[in-house]
């Protein structure tokens, strides 16, 4: 079993930044880690709610057993008590086999439970139930078991504003909200974002086999500016971009029109819409091959190896070759 201490920095090396909004962040992280209890993650879309409920299991005493996530909107009514607690053989038609569900599998870490407002009303009583006393009952089962597990939801929801309108349960709200912690959204953390932008070159241009890049100065001071309504992941999506469709050692992005200035531009554009998708195309099309004669660079025309790499069937790589008349015999060695 890892140590709380080892583990705990595997947690927050994720977590970048340094300015006053994400060091109380990382403060709060660390001594909610401590309480091995209930934990509500509140946050915009993209701040990292995730990464900092790792964080939490990394730094805890469960650190060395499992941390198991679940996608609260993404499991169908229906199928949401199986998904949890697993079914036993014969338990329905076509149970051929046990199932364990998220819990057994979370049984002495961490269930991670993302969207939580998401659930509905029939979930809502199930997860209540469960949280009370940590028993439940696989599907086809006439014996409990104890779960065993510490309970991190998340939401980018105000659920008090959902209790007030009805679609969330009270006591669901009070049995989750005992250590809550607020991700802060990216435009409150001032100077963190020249910090995540060179954290995200660096880690791309690494996964790519690329040279490191820098930004010029005029890039990173309207990145700055910029409110980045998707957060962080926005951020890194966005720099992304700027790695693989940028080929200068200093990138320069002229930054994006805002809403009202696009919503200015639109009638001046409707005439030339056969050309924007004519232009599209082209850029499209001239990133597959810079994308694929790199990738075939680094197999030394390994069409196998190439797929790998670029992290796509063999099969689907070899069209694309044939789609732009790459021959993978001119990258051998």
């Amino acid at each position: 079993m890892k140590t709380a201490n080892a583990s705990g920095a595997a947690g927050l090396e994720n977590l970048v930044g340094a300015s006053p909004a994400f060091r109380h962040m990382e403060k709060m992280i660390r001594r909610i880690a401590a309480f091995d209890t209930t934990v509500l993650i509140e946050g915009e879309t993209g701040t990292g709610k995730e990464l900092a409920a790792r964080a939490i299991h990394y730094l805890s005493a469960r650190c060395g057993l499992p941390f198991v996530p679940i996608n609260c909107g993404a499991i169908p009514d229906s199928l949401f008590e199986n998904e949890l607690f697993g079914h036993r053989r014969g338990a329905f038609t076509d149970a051929r086999e046990s199932h364990a569900g998220l819990v057994a599998q979370a049984r002495g870490g961490t269930l991670f439970l993302d969207e939580v407002d998401a659930l509905t009303s029939k979930a809502q009583v199930v997860l209540l139930r469960f949280i009370q006393d940590q028993e439940y009952r696989p599907l086809g089962s006439a014996q409990a078991e104890l779960g065993n597990v510490r309970i991190i939801a998340a939401t980018n929801a105000d659920l008090s504003c959902q209790v007030a309108q009805g679609n969330f349960r009270a006591d669901l709200l009070y049995r989750l909200n005992v250590l809550p912690l607020v991700i802060p959204p990216l435009r409150e953390r001032e100077g963190d974002v020249e910090r995540l932008a060179e954290h995200y070159l660096n880690q791309f241009s690494r996964r790519y086999g690329l040279p490191k890049r820098a930004l010029h100065p005029d890039t990173l001071a309207w990145m700055s500016r910029n409110t980045w309504p998707g957060n962080v992941r926005e951020l890194e999506n966005f720099i992304h971009r700027l790695v693989l469709l940028c080929d200068d050692a200093v990138i320069s992005s002229q930054a994006p029109a805002s809403d009202e200035e696009r919503r200015r531009q639109a009638d001046r554009r409707i005439p030339f819409k056969e050309a924007f998708g004519s232009d599209k195309a082209r850029v499209i099309e001239d990133f597959e091959r810079r994308f694929l004669v790199h990738v075939l660079q680094l197999a030394g025309g390994n069409v196998t190896q190439a797929a790998k790499l670029a992290g796509k069937e063999r099969r689907a790589l070899g069209k694309l070759l044939k789609k732009h008349s790459i021959d993978p015999q001119s990258f051998a060695g």
